[in-house]
């Protein structure tokens, strides 16, 4: 059924069946599913998958699930009543039971694969098979495609159950792993970073697996024992879920002429792309080479703006391979992610990520895979029926874009750095020390930036975002940047209502609630005791984090990290997320 045969929306949808009627599986309709695939969808063992854009893949459901949470901001945008959240089918559904749905529904889900390069290299030696064919979507399985208050949006299960791409795990999440993720969508999506869309969040009472883990206390950078965790089952929405990896997976197969149909499924992929992701930023009228160099040039721009909002609220991906890169240009696949809390450039909270994967070098691990998705994209530009005087023009057009990666990213980065220190504009020198200093000092990155939003007078009107007191020599510096800043802002000049003007614009840059590992903890803790009251205070906060909070919410979470933390096992650092 095509999109604009859908009915509008004119009230809120409190059904599964009305649910059903906005469906449209564009995906599973425009596209290829592998040839080998079994009609049934029961699809659960590691294999190669050699062609095709999906698997049609069954959920395994969780057993006996309970309703944790779920996004009552994002449900008023879809449209969605917030009674469905705990209704009976719905709840089947979001946990991976996709028996008893209506007609207008499809019973099975879709897994789809990609390639996996690491900081620009191409990677094989993973995949079970060590020929690429087994990298995709192990435990991740999307259920419903939908177009909802005339927008489209794709539905994917977190934890449901092995797929073909499930590397000898047994495709579960633990609880754990599922509030991270949940929270940070959350967060995120208030923070005004692109992101994938926390929907729903279920556990089983009774299913658990085995996942290592830290001893209590610990300050191991490797787990030491094997944890037994309850499952779950979060729900992540996004226009959809095509990574740089799933176009270099196509593009590598077209490249090597691997079979008589991959450079057609190249262009299918990638015209599939433009039209979910890219549709209001170019004219699908345009020849398909002019299409495809808008999109190298409207990708670099959102992927840009991505990681300058990253830098801008702490945030580390840690894992930014570009299987974990949307190519719509949102944060994709809550891993092993962190938010800097004690300031430093290299943070990296993944023990496995290495620094190429570190807060301050994201913007160069951004530029990698942005090289990539442009490699796979000339591999479609070669390949295209059409004369050579457009092609090479398309490819040199393409090159130019690709080139000027680094300048538009150094522009976007100075520009936010601007924003965050209350500047007209960006001064190199000041932004420098400012960084050198907070580097060697000991600052908590987000109270910094927030107390100096309040435009102070004195150094030690930003005492509480210090872990400890710098020593002489860097006082002195301190002062005489606090001095220059004051200077470069003209602090002396303003006038009361200049003075809140510029109060106002920092603030609105720089969040004054975090995430702070710390205090999530013992909300997935007390999850898995059937307590999700910490959760729900969690989303509260995280729903306006740059407004004041009450005394409470400011001595709970506007506050440094206590010393026992620093480097604790599972909260300053952990191997994997599960």
């Amino acid at each position: 059924m095509p999109a604009d045969t859908i009915r509008s929306q004119s009230s809120n949808i409190t059904t599964l069946d009305q649910l059903g009627e906005h469906s449209d599986y564009s995906y599973i309709r425009l596209l290829n599913a592998d040839p080998q695939a079994t009609p049934d969808g029961r699809d659960h063992r590691a294999r190669q998958v050699f062609s095709g854009h999906y698997v049609p893949v069954k959920p395994t459901p969780i057993a006996s699930p309970q309703y944790i949470t779920h996004s009552e901001t994002f449900f008023k945008e879809l449209g969605l009543d917030d009674s469905l959240a705990t209704d009976e089918g719905f709840i089947r559904l979001f946990s991976g039971d996709m028996t008893s749905l209506p007609d207008t529904m499809k019973s099975t889900g879709w897994a789809t694969g990609y390639a996996l390069s690491i900081y620009g290299t191409e990677y094989v030696q993973q995949c079970p098979f060590h020929t690429g064919n087994g990298y995709g979507d192990g435990r991740a399985i999307s259920v419903v495609e939908a177009v909802l208050n005339d927008k489209r949006w794709e539905m994917q299960l977190k934890g449901a159950g092995p797929t073909p791409y499930c590397r000898g795990a047994d495709g579960r999440a633990v609880l754990r792993s599922s509030v991270r993720e949940f929270l940070a969508q959350e967060l995120m999506h208030a923070l005004g970073v692109p992101t994938s869309r926390s929907l729903t969040l279920y556990t089983s009472l009774s299913e658990r697996v085995d996942r290592p883990w830290y001893y209590p206390d610990s300050q191991s950078t490797d787990p030491e024992i094997m944890v037994s965790n309850p499952v779950a089952i979060s729900t992540r929405v996004a226009p959809s879920f095509i990574r740089v990896g799933q176009i270099e997976l196509f593009a590598r197969r077209a490249r090597s002429n691997e079979h008589p149909t991959a450079h057609h499924e190249l262009q299918q992929i990638v015209e599939h792309l433009i039209t979910r992701e890219y549709s209001n930023d170019i004219d699908l009228s345009l020849p398909l080479t002019e299409q495809v160099v808008e999109l190298a040039k409207h990708f670099q721009s959102r992927l840009i703006n991505l990681v300058s909002n990253w830098l801008r609220v702490g945030f580390c991906q840690g894992n930014f391979n570009s299987d974990n890169c949307a190519a719509g240009g949102f944060t994709l696949d809550y891993g092993p992610f962190g938010f800097c809390e004690l300031f430093e450039p290299a943070f990296q909270p993944w023990t496995g990520g290495g620094r190429h994967f570190s807060f301050f070098n994201q913007p160069a691990a951004a530029q990698k895979n942005y090289e990539m998705f442009c490699k796979s994209l000339r591999v479609l530009l070669e390949g295209l029926n059409v004369d050579a005087e457009a092609s090479n023009d398309s490819l040199q057009a393409l090159e130019v874009i690709e080139d000027n990666f680094s300048n538009n990213m150094e522009q976007q980065l100075n520009a936010m750095w601007a924003q965050k220190l209350g500047l007209a504009k960006y001064d190199t020198d000041l932004f420098v020390e400012l960084i050198t200093l907070m580097a060697n000092t000991g600052v908590d990155y987000t109270i910094f930036f927030r107390e100096l939003s309040s435009l102070p007078n004195e150094l030690s009107d930003l005492d509480n975002s210090f872990y400890r007191q710098p020593p002489e020599d860097l006082l002195d510096r301190w002062n005489t940047w606090l001095a220059k800043w004051q200077q470069a802002i003209k602090l002396s000049e303003l006038n009361d209502h200049q003075c809140d003007i510029i109060k106002q614009n920092m603030q609105k840059v720089n969040p004054k609630y975090t995430w702070r590992e710390w205090r999530v903890v013992p909300a997935y803790q007390n999850a898995e005791n059937g307590q999700y009251g910490l959760i729900h205070e969690l989303q509260e906060l995280f729903a306006t984090p740059y407004k004041e909070g009450t005394a409470a919410q400011n001595e709970k979470y506007y506050t440094l990290r206590p010393q026992q933390y620093l480097f604790a096992g599972g909260v300053s650092h952990y191997s994997c997320s599960s």
